[in-house]
C-alpha cells in the first residue's frame, strides 16, 4: 500500500464519526502516553542522577521533553508511520507483514527482518507487563502526600487494584471500554487545567520551548545529562500503541484526539510542573500531586486511579490482540481464545497471557515497591521496539514505498539516532532492573523462533513422507474400501497430497466416509480477507474434496461453521453427520537436524501445551477423533 493511500479501514463518513471514533481513540490510544505525567518528569530529577532543581535544569529538561514528544510522537508517529499500514493494520507486525510479503525480501534479509520483527513483538510484552505495573503504582502513590498516615496501604492497594483488574477481563472489554473516553476526557482536561493554572505563576517557563536549553542541559552535565534521558523517555512511552491501533480507529481520528486535546494537556501539565518546580523547587518529590491544593488530592488520586487502569487496560487488550496475531501467522503454538462479544471482532480473551501478566503485575509491585524503583526497569522494551519500529521502516521505505536510499535513510536514520541515545542511557538501567523485560523478551523471541522453525521442519517432513493424491485415490478405487454413509473431514496443514492423518485412519480402520473432504486452514499475512476470498473447494473425485479456509491473522478460524455450510456431490453436509479426524503429533528430538536438541525439546513441550486443534478451530468436541502420531525431528 502506498504512503499516500487512506487506511482502509475506520474511514469517518461524517463529521459525528470523525469525533466519535476520536473520542475512542482519546481512551484507547493516548492512556499509556497520557499517564506519563504522574512520574516522567519527577524521575528525570531522581537523586541518582545528581541534578539539581535550579532553574537552567529545569528548563533543559522540560525542553527534552517537549522536543522529544514532538520528534518521536508528532513527527515520527503521527506524521509518518501512520501512513505505514498494511491493509489498514498498524503496528510492528504490520510492518513486518508487510515486508515478509515482498519479493525483494529473500534470504539473510528476510532471516533479519523477521528476526528483527520478532523479538521488537516480544520487547511489546514487556511494555504490556511493566505498564500496569508502574502506572497504578504511581497514581496510588498519591497517598504519600494526600494522606501520609495511608503510605503502608499503598503497595497492598496497588496489588488489589490490579488482581481485580486482571480478574474481571474474562467478562469482556466491552463494558469497561464504553468508559475509555469519558475518564480519560476528565483526565486530560483535569491534568491541562491543573498545569494552566501553574503556568500562569511562572509562565517564564515556556522559554523551554527552544531546543538551546536542551542543548545547554548536555553541554553543562555531559554524561549525567545523558544518563537523564532513560527518564525523559517515559514522556514518549506508549507511541507504539499509537501505531498499533491504526487499524481500529484510522489516521485521522487519532491526529485530531492527539492535537485537540491529548497534546495540548500534557504540555500544560509538563509545564506547569515546571513551573511549580520554579517557584518551590522542594515539590520535586511529586511535583504532579504538588500540583493541586490539598482539599483536591484525593479526588486527583481517584481520577488518576482510574486512568491508569485505562492505561493498563489498552495494553492488557493490546497483549491479547498481539498474541492471536502471532498465532495465526504462525509464531506461537495455539492457544485458547476467547471472543467476549458477538458483534466485535477485536473483543478477545486469552487466558494463560492474562494469568501470566497478572503474576508478572503483581510480582513486580511486590519486589520493587515504589514507581520509582519501577521506572528503573522501564524503558527498555519501549525503547527497543521503537527503534527495531525505524529499521523496519526504513526497509519499509526503501523496498514498498520506493524511497531513495539516502532519503530513507535520512528519514529513518534521524529516528535511530534519538532512539540509539534513549537506548544508551536506558543501559545503566540494566542492574536495577532493566534486565526484567529484556530477559522476558529474549525467553519469548526464542520461543516464537523455536516454534516457527519447528513447525517449518515438521512440515518438511510430512511432505517428504506425503503420498501423491492421484495413485493413492486410483489404488482406493482398486481395492474398493468400504465406504459408510456421512462425511470425515480430515485436517492438514499440507494443501497438497494425502495427510498423514488419513494414511493412519485408513491403515487401522480399513473404511472411509462416503464424503471426504482433505480440509486446510491458511493464515494469510493480511489482517483480514474478503468473504470471497475465505473458501477454496475442489471436486478430487470419488467422493474426495480438497477445502482450503483461508482467513487473515486477525480473523479466527470457524472451521465448524464453514462445513455446515458445504455442499458436497449435490449433498449439503450436516455436522450431524461429519466427523473431525486430528492427527495429534509426539516430537521425538533426535541428535540430527536442523535445530538443536534443547530447541526441539523446547519445541515438543510447547506443542504438547498448545490448545488442542477442536478448541482453536472450534469443532464440535462429539464429532472429533484423535489420532496419536510419533514424529522423530
Amino acid at each position: 500500500m502506498s504512503q499516500d493511500n487512506p487506511s482502509q479501514h475506520h474511514v469517518p463518513a461524517s463529521p459525528k464519526d470523525l469525533v466519535a471514533l476520536s473520542f475512542g481513540a482519546l481512551g484507547v490510544v493516548y492512556g499509556d502516553i497520557g499517564t506519563s505525567p504522574l512520574y516522567a518528569l519527577k524521575e528525570s530529577f531522581h537523586a541518582d542522577w545528581g541534578i539539581s532543581t535550579a532553574s537552567e535544569n529545569i528548563l533543559g529538561i522540560l525542553s527534552l521533553i517537549f522536543w522529544s514528544l514532538m520528534l518521536v510522537v508528532v513527527v515520527k508517529y503521527l506524521a509518518i508511520l501512520l501512513r505505514a499500514d498494511h491493509h489498514g493494520q498498524g503496528g510492528i507486525l504490520a510492518l513486518l507483514t508487510l515486508l515478509t510479503v515482498n519479493p525483494a525480501v529473500r534470504g539473510r534479509r528476510l532471516f533479519l527482518i523477521t528476526t528483527l520483527g520478532l523479538f521488537g513483538a516480544a520487547l511489546l510484552y514487556g511494555d504490556g507487563m511493566i505498564t500496569p505495573a508502574v502506572s497504578v503504582l504511581s497514581a496510588i502513590e498519591g497517598l504519600k502526600i494526600a494522606a501520609p498516615g495511608l503510605e503502608k496501604a499503598i503497595v497492598p492497594l496497588t496489588v488489589a487494584i490490579l488482581i481485580a483488574l486482571f480478574a474481571v477481563q474474562r467478562r469482556g472489554t466491552a463494558s469497561i471500554g464504553t468508559l475509555f473516553g469519558p475518564v480519560i476526557l476528565v483526565w486530560f482536561l483535569t491534568i491541562g487545567t491543573l498545569g494552566l493554572v501553574a503556568l500562569a505563576s511562572a509562565p517564564q517557563v515556556l522559554a523551554a520551548l527552544n531546543p538551546v536549553w536542551a542543548v545547554r542541559f548536555f553541554s553543562q552535565h555531559g554524561l549525567k545529562g545523558f544518563w537523564v534521558l532513560s527518564a525523559v523517555v517515559l514522556a514518549v512511552t506508549g507511541g507504539e500503541a499509537l501505531y498499533a491501533d491504526l487499524g481500529h480507529f484510522g489516521r485521522k481520528p487519532i491526529r485530531l484526539a492527539w492535537f485537540s486535546l491529548a497534546m495540548p494537556a500534557l504540555l500544560l501539565n509538563y509545564f506547569g510542573q515546571g513551573a511549580l518546580l520554579l517557584n518551590h523547587p522542594q515539590a520535586v518529590e511529586n511535583p504532579f500531586y504538588e500540583l493541586a491544593p490539598s482539599w483536591f488530592r484525593l479526588p486527583l488520586i481517584a481520577i488518576a486511579a482510574a486512568a491508569t487502569v485505562v492505561a493498563s487496560q489498552a495494553l492488557i487488550s493490546a497483549s491479547y490482540s498481539l498474541t492471536e496475531q502471532l498465532v495465526n501467522l504462525g509464531f506461537m503454538p495455539r492457544l485458547r481464545i476467547i471472543h467476549t462479544s458477538a458483534k466485535l471482532q477485536g473483543q478477545i480473551f486469552v487466558p494463560k497471557v492474562n494469568s501470566a501478566l497478572m503474576v508478572a503485575c503483581v510480582l513486580l509491585v511486590v519486589q520493587f515497591k515504589s514507581s520509582s524503583a519501577l521506572a528503573a526497569a522501564y524503558g527498555l522494551s519501549v525503547v527497543g521496539t521503537m527503534l527495531i519500529t525505524s529499521i523496519l521502516f526504513f526497509f519499509v521505505a526503501r523496498l514498498h514505498w520506493g524511497w531513495k536510499t539516502p532519503l530513507a535513510l535520512a528519514v529513518a536514520g534521524s529516528f535511530m539516532v534519538i532512539e540509539c541515545a534513549f537506548l544508551g542511557a536506558n543501559l545503566i538501567k540494566l542492574v536495577h532492573g532493566g534486565w526484567v523485560p529484556l530477559v522476558v523478551g529474549v525467553a519469548l523471541y526464542l520461543m516464537m523462533s523455536t516454534w516457527r522453525r519447528g513447525r517449518e521442519l515438521l512440515a518438511n517432513s510430512y511432505g517428504t513422507a506425503s503420498l501423491e493424491i492421484e495413485p493413492f485415490l486410483a489404488d482406493i478405487e482398486a481395492r474398493a474400501v468400504h465406504r459408510v454413509p456421512g462425511t470425515a473431514v480430515f485436517m492438514t496443514r499440507q494443501t497438497g497430497g494425502v495427510p498423514q492423518v488419513l494414511l493412519h485412519h485408513l491403515k487401522h480402520n480399513y473404511v472411509l466416509h462416503k464424503h471426504v473432504v482433505l480440509l486446510s486452514v491458511v493464515s494469510e499475512n493480511v489482517p483480514d480477507l474478503p468473504r470471497g476470498e475465505r473458501l477454496e473447494i475442489s471436486d478430487l473425485g470419488h467422493g474426495f474434496h480438497r477445502v482450503i479456509v483461508r482467513h487473515g491473522f486477525m480473523q479466527p478460524p470457524k472451521v465448524a461453521s464453514v462445513i455446515s455450510h458445504l455442499v458436497l456431490d449435490g449433498e449439503p453436509v450436516t455436522l450431524a453427520s461429519t466427523s473431525f479426524f486430528l492427527g495429534r503429533e509426539t516430537i521425538i528430538p533426535t541428535g540430527k537436524g536442523a535445530m538443536s536438541r534443547w530447541r526441539k525439546r523446547l519445541f515438543g513441550l510447547m506443542s504438547r501445551n498448545s490448545n488442542p486443534a477442536l478448541a482453536f478451530f472450534g469443532l464440535p468436541p462429539n464429532r472429533v477423533v484423535e489420532l496419536g502420531m510419533q514424529v522423530a525431528l
